[in-house]
């Protein structure tokens, strides 16, 4: 198994809910790379996208593409493709700026919702390392969060229904676990589609206990 794949691609949808649904372009790769869209009032939003053959096809069932949305600044991944593909902008946070140079299409700035969808665009982390917002959607449950929590392999363990980001165990993104929802879909890995409050709770609140488990697992794995 690659940890990235490249080449042909294999969609595969994922995490659909009344309002979305998600794809993996290459389901058997290691980092479980997983995009997401939208739809509001026959606008399709799309977050972090990978792009994948048949997806335009997917996306025209949902209605007609509104805009990109880029929540990690180490996410760029197809954006700029799939934007020019159907004339739209890629829109990131005011304090992201530092990726509009991967980009050659408009990059427009997101203030605290995208568009009128009722997404809430939240600040996760801004470091010069590590820049990362969320999305959460109060009415309708919905957080979507593109690194800080996953449940691709790497991210889990100790029977874990979702994981934080390994590189965020000592710290974990406590402010997700105060939020009463019912989903959480990621950047890495299936979403959590039901109960997904008690889950992100469980997790932020182990995190550090469980951090050495997983560091041990993870060797294991690089090691084989």
């Amino acid at each position: 198994m690659s940890l990235k794949g490249s080449g042909a691609t294999s969609l595969r949808e994922i995490d659909r809910w009344d309002g979305g649904f998600g794809w993996l372009a290459y389901p058997d790769e290691g980092m479980e790379r997983a995009s997401h869209a939208f739809v509001s009032d026959g606008d399709v939003w799309l977050v972090d996208p990978v792009d994948a053959e048949g997806l335009d096809d997917l996306l025209a069932e949902a209605g007609e593409v509104a805009g990109i949305v880029v929540l990690l600044d180490r996410h760029n991944r197809d954006a700029n493709d799939i934007a020019a593909r159907h004339g739209v902008s890629v829109h990131r946070p005011a304090w992201m700026d530092s990726i509009d140079s991967n980009y050659d299409v408009p990059v427009r700035d997101l203030g605290d919702e995208v568009d009128d969808t009722g997404y809430r665009v939240r600040k996760l982390r801004d470091s010069p390392v590590w820049r990362e917002a969320y999305l959460h959607h109060p009415e309708d449950g919905t957080l979507v969060v593109p690194e800080a929590l996953g449940t691709a392999s790497y991210f889990l363990t100790a029977g874990e229904r979702v994981g934080v980001h390994p590189m965020l165990r000592l710290l974990p993104p406590r402010e997700l676990a105060g939020y009463d929802v019912e989903r959480v879909v990621m950047g890495h890995g299936e979403g959590v589609m039901t109960d997904a409050a008690a889950a992100i709770r469980d997790t932020v609140r182990n995190s550090r206990r469980r951090a050495p488990g997983l560091y041990v697992e993870a060797m294991r794995e690089f090691l084989r």
